[in-house]
């Protein structure tokens, strides 16, 4: 039975790596091998990345792609995209080369503001409280002057202040909401120690407030936060052309193919439970970009979800017309992202990436991150209301899945002419391994 323990991150690494392999593994010899073959033989690199996080005992690999031909703004680019799904970085480059010669992606910024919040709650009468907030609130901002000078002085800061009453959700409850602009920074730390400053100022300027006092109003801030939801931080992305121009679409007539493919958005638009999987294609193209820029997908993902169903029905983040034989295309979804701070000052891939797409300021990226989702999202739609979406990702999975069976070079060369004509399925690939093998 596994044994537990005390004081684990005390443990050196090794330390650390014999503990789990005795307690947790059957092969602790292989499992050691396997954990150590992934050190970095750069000492000084490996230790920049053992204290990135907490317990490290390796590093986790996934590939770095590049998706060449993007033309976003009359500007070219090749897209960094880390991801380990087969066929994504495929589907995106493809689908920035068919734009390439259409004119290229259109992106603009339709705001950077992101939102924290001090929750709490109050026992006493909601109009004395808008009150209070209203005398108070330039002595709150004066207090965050220190931490919100710097910010000030390239252009950004709290933008605004408000109180907001949600009794009505929630017995007791308000908050004080905060809109910030934090530039080139994702701003998450400076975001959340203004909050922090913001309640301690609060409570006490209402504990010296007499009126509190005599009614015995209780006020008890619960946290302070900053939100992943961004809805004031929104990029849109869009490409078109006349329907005519819709050709290449795997031999299908253009005009069939732009209503198949606009019918196809419209069913995401209004059933979640293909909307899900249509955003989740979206998700592909965003997250790799994102996690190639040192950024946090998982904070872009739930403010994206949220996004997707802030009308109170899920539903698909892009959209798509055709009007007066004009083909329209296009995606607004809110990122909140960073080009400074976090990893992207350490992480040697990561700063390597960002000199790739040209060092861009914070909404330049999220231009570019943007046109990457709206890119798979065109693929994956072009291939469904097409050919069907497996033809050409299994043909893109058809690697690891002659990995999975140990193929040696020649049998994977062999493999590949053979199915470049031939259905690609798990079944199909063993038995034709399987058959070379006898023979």
């Amino acid at each position: 039975m596994p044994q537990t323990i005390q004081g684990f991150s005390r443990l050196n690494k090794e330390e650390k790596i014999d503990w789990l392999t005795s307690n947790f593994l059957s092969d602790s010899q292989n499992a050691t091998s396997i954990l150590k073959q992934y050190w970095n033989s750069d000492a000084k690199l490996q230790q920049l990345h053992d204290e990135f996080i907490e317990n490290t005992v390796t590093n986790y690999y996934l590939p770095l792609g590049i998706a060449p031909n993007f033309v976003i703004n009359n500007k070219t680019f090749a897209i960094p995209m880390t991801i380990e799904e087969s066929s994504v970085v495929a589907a995106a480059s493809k689908a920035a080369k068919f734009w390439m010669s259409r004119g290229g992606f259109k992106a603009e910024i339709l705001g950077t503001q992101k939102i924290g919040q001090v929750h709490f709650t109050y026992t006493g009468d909601a109009q004395k409280l808008s009150s209070f907030f209203e005398l108070t609130k330039s002595i709150l901002l004066n207090d965050l002057k220190t931490l919100t000078a710097s910010m000030e002085k390239r252009g950004g800061g709290i933008t605004s202040i408000e109180l907001i009453n949600k009794n009505d959700q929630l017995a007791n409850y308000f908050q004080l909401h905060v809109t910030f602009e934090t530039l080139d920074a994702m701003g998450a730390n400076f975001i959340n120690s203004c909050l922090e400053q913001l309640a301690e100022s609060w409570q006490r300027e209402y504990n010296n407030y007499p009126v509190f006092s005599e009614n015995n109003a209780e006020m008890v801030v619960i946290m302070s936060i900053l939100s992943n939801y961004v809805p004031q931080c929104v990029v849109r992305a869009e490409v078109c052309c006349a329907v005519s121009e819709l050709t290449e679409a795997d031999g299908i007539d253009p005009e069939v193919f732009a209503t198949k493919f606009v019918q196809a958005v419209r069913i995401a638009e209004v059933e979640p439970y293909r909307a899900v999987t249509h955003n989740k294609g979206i998700m592909n193209g965003i997250d790799a970009v994102v996690l190639a820029t040192g950024n946090d997908f998982r904070a872009v993902e739930a403010g994206a979800h949220a996004y997707a169903a802030r009308n109170g029905s899920y539903s698909s983040l892009t959209h798509a017309t055709i009007e007066n034989g004009i083909f329209r295309f296009w995606i607004e979804i809110p990122l909140a992202l960073g080009t400074v701070g976090g990893l992207t000052k350490l992480h040697p891939l990561v700063k390597l990436n960002l000199e790739i797409l040209g060092n861009p300021s914070a909404p330049q990226l999220m231009e570019i991150i943007a046109v990457a989702g709206l890119a798979q999202n065109f693929g994956a739609l072009k291939s469904l209301t097409t050919t069907g979406i497996q033809k050409g990702h299994m043909k893109m999975h058809l690697m690891n899945m002659l990995n999975q069976l140990d193929a040696t070079d020649t049998e994977k060369s062999k493999a590949i002419h053979f199915f470049k004509s031939n259905k690609v399925t798990h079944s199909a690939v063993d038995s034709f391994i399987k058959n070379l093998r006898q023979n």
